[in-house]
Formats: structure tokens, sequence, C-alpha cells
């Protein structure tokens, strides 16, 4: 009767080779393993749901009647502002709670199991697409709260949530590499904060370009964020498509081009 003698390397090959329908069906497993967390431990949803909130109300009552003359006129500048600051903000938490999960030895249990060794990176990548999901709601459910009414219409409206959901999605490649090759989720945080803080805030989401110092505003008006800001508000108040949209998907489609695959190098060297 004759033998077959595997080599080592080839026996590592073949434990962790999963087919493509193995893969997915492994990460949406690990999604819900990760929509179960939110479930148990519910103040992880704290930045999607009293962030929105908080933000609408302060900056509206606080700059409405300064920069546009009143409450009113002002919810179709800042609901679009706040919903992408708030959305892309919360991309941060997949890059702290992927750390969190290395260091706690959530990854080297999950080695030890039958299942593609990617789906847990894949898996909280599409779990947090619920949290986006929530914060785009809330917003839009606050500023209708308050008084806006796009003019862009519901299906406009449908078509700017799911673009600032697809963009978070794409950013959200960013910090998962930095919770990959970080040491602590605190540094992970810490690095996120200083690169979208800039970026949020230097931009067109909250006041006007034209407002801003001659010095400030070319970097305003090449600033991702103030691309995206424009084409959320271009659908959803006047139904319109414009180039800022183009930019924002292609953006979007850039980050994942390059940061998934050293994300998921780094991610396989590292479990």
């Amino acid at each position: 009767m004759r033998t077959t003698t595997i080599r080592p390397g080839a026996e590592r090959k073949l434990k962790n080779y999963t087919s493509f329908g193995q893969t997915i069906r492994n990460s949406l497993t690990m999604a819900y393993r990760g929509l179960l967390k939110i479930r148990r431990t519910p103040e992880q949803l704290f930045d999607v749901t009293l962030q929105p909130i908080i933000f609408t109300l302060m900056f509206t009552y606080i700059f409405g009647g300064a920069i546009s003359g009143d409450i009113a006129s002002y919810l179709p500048v800042i609901i679009p502002g706040i919903l992408v600051q708030t959305v892309i903000t919360t991309s941060i938490v997949t890059g702290v709670q992927l750390r969190e999960d290395m260091d706690k030895g959530v990854f080297d249990r999950f080695k030890s199991l039958p299942i593609a060794r990617i789906a847990p990176l894949a898996g909280a990548l599409l779990a947090d697409t619920v949290r986006y999901t929530i914060a785009t709601v809330l917003t839009f459910t606050m500023g209708f709260i308050m008084g806006y009414r796009p003019d862009g219409g519901l299906g406009n409206v449908a078509i700017a949530a799911v673009l600032v959901i697809v963009c978070a999605w794409a950013i959200s490649w960013i910090f998962a590499f930095f919770g990959v090759i970080a040491r602590t989720a605190s540094s992970v945080q810490g690095i996120s904060m200083i690169v979208l803080f800039p970026l949020t805030f230097l931009s067109n989401a909250f006041v006007p370009v034209d407002t801003m110092p001659n010095w400030l505003q070319w970097f305003v008006n090449i600033n991702p964020i103030s691309h995206l800001v424009t084409a959320v508000r271009d659908l959803a108040n006047t139904g319109t498509i414009g180039w800022d949209l183009g930019i924002s998907l292609i953006g979007a489609g850039v980050i994942v081009a390059i940061f998934a695959p050293i994300t998921v190098r780094a991610y396989m060297r590292r479990t």
C-alpha cells in the first residue's frame, strides 16, 4: 500500500487553504460575531448614536445664525457636513477594536479553527458598516426633526447615504492597517485622530470656503473630505450628481487598492 508524504510547508498550505465560498461564509460569520459584540456591549454605539445628535444640535444652534443668518438656512449646509464627519470618524473604531482583539489573543484562538485566516479581518470590516448605517440614519433623522427638508428627494438622499457608507468603509482599511501594525489600541486612536481631525475641520463641512483665508482655501478645495461633503450636498439638496461624486468614488477605490493588500499582508504576517 502506497503512502504519500507531505512536507511540513505543504501541509501548512493545505491546512490554511479555503475555497472562495467558504471564505465568504466565514467572513459573514465573523461579521455576525461583531454584531453580537455590539448587542452585548451597547455602549460601543455611543459614538454613532450620541455624537451625531450632539454635534448637530451644537453646530446648528451655535453657528447657524452667524454663518447662514438663521437655522433653517444652515441645515442644508451642516447636515451633510455632520454626516460625513460623524461617519468618517466612526471608521476609527475598526482599527481600535482590531488592535484590542489582537492584544487579547482572540486572533490567536481563531488560528486554531478551520476557517479562512482572512475571515476575522473581513468580518470586522463588514460588521462596522452597520455602525456607519446607524450614524447615517440618525444624522438625517435628527436633521429632519430640526426642520431639514432635502429637496433632492428620498432616492437621492439614499444614494448620498450609500456614498458616505462606501467611502467610510474604504477609509476603514487605513485604520485597519494602523490596527495591525500599532502596538496598542490607544496609539491607533491617537494616530487616527491626528489624520482625521485636520481633514474634517479644515474642509467645507461646517463653513463656506470663501469665508476662509486665501492661504487656507487651496487646501480645503483639494481636501477629499470637502469633495465628499459637496457630493452629499448636491445629491441631498438639489438631486444633482457632480464631479465631486466621481472624485469621492475614485478616491475610495484608490484607498482600497493601496491599503487592502498591505493590510492583509501585515495581518497575515502577524497572525
